[in-house]
C-alpha cells in the first residue's frame, strides 16, 4: 500500500505539467487545418466546383459560401490554434467541418484512410486495394528499379476513410473541454487578467 499510494503522489505531481496535454493538441492540429485552408484557398474556384458538382464532387448546396466557410474555418483555426486564442470557440466550427468531412467526402469509404488486407477495420474495397498494390509491387520490381522508388517510403493506397477527420474530430473534442491550456495561451493570460478570482482550467 505504501508503494501504491507514492506512486499516487508521483502521478498527482505530474498534474503541475497537465498544460502541455493541450499545447501538443493545438501544435499538431494547427498545421493540418492550415494545410488543408491554403490548399483550399490557393485553387479556390477548383475547390468551389469540387464542393457543387454532383457528378464528381461533393453536390453541397451553395458551394461558394460552402467553399469560403470552409476555407476561411481552416486559416482562423489554425492561427486560433497555435495562437491558444479562443480555443474553444473555434474548436466547434472545426468539428463541424470534420463531421461534414468525414460524412460528404469519406464515409462511402470505411474507416481506415490507408487500404490494408487485413486487420479490424478492413474491408473487401481495402482487401482488393491490398491485392492490387501486391500486382503493382510485382510489375515495379519486374521492370522498374523498385529500390531506387521506394527508398524514400513504401508504396500505399489511399483508402480516404473516415479515420483522419474522427481522429482530429476527438483532439478538437478535447480542446473544447479543456481548453487551450495554462501558460502558452492567449485564453490563459486573458482568464488570468479578468478573472483574477477564478481557477483557470
Amino acid at each position: 500500500m505504501r508503494y501504491i499510494k507514492k506512486l499516487n503522489e508521483l502521478m498527482s505531481q505530474s498534474q503541475s505539467a497537465d498544460f502541455l496535454a493541450p499545447l501538443l493538441l493545438r501544435l499538431y492540429l494547427a498545421p493540418v487545418m492550415w494545410m488543408a485552408g491554403t490548399q483550399k484557398w490557393s485553387s479556390f474556384s477548383d475547390t468551389v466546383s469540387w464542393f457543387g458538382n454532383t457528378e464528381w464532387g461533393l453536390g453541397l448546396p451553395f458551394p461558394w459560401l460552402m467553399a469560403a466557410l470552409a476555407t476561411a474555418t481552416e486559416l482562423v483555426g489554425a492561427i486560433a490554434l497555435a495562437a491558444g486564442l479562443g480555443v474553444r470557440w473555434i474548436s466547434v466550427p472545426l468539428m463541424i467541418t470534420m463531421i461534414v468531412a468525414a460524412v460528404t467526402v469519406h464515409w462511402q469509404n470505411g474507416w481506415l484512410a490507408i487500404a490494408t488486407g487485413g486487420g479490424l477495420f478492413a474491408t473487401d474495397r481495402t482487401v482488393a486495394a491490398a491485392e492490387r498494390l501486391a500486382r503493382a509491387r510485382d510489375i515495379l520490381r519486374e521492370h522498374g528499379n523498385y529500390e531506387w522508388l521506394t527508398e524514400n517510403g513504401d508504396f500505399v493506397i489511399l483508402n480516404n476513410g473516415i479515420e483522419f477527420a474522427a481522429t482530429y474530430f476527438l483532439m478538437l473534442l478535447v480542446l473544447f473541454f479543456v481548453g487551450a491550456g495554462r501558460y502558452v495561451s492567449i485564453d490563459y493570460w486573458l482568464k488570468k487578467r479578468f478573472s483574477i478570482n477564478r481557477q483557470y482550467r
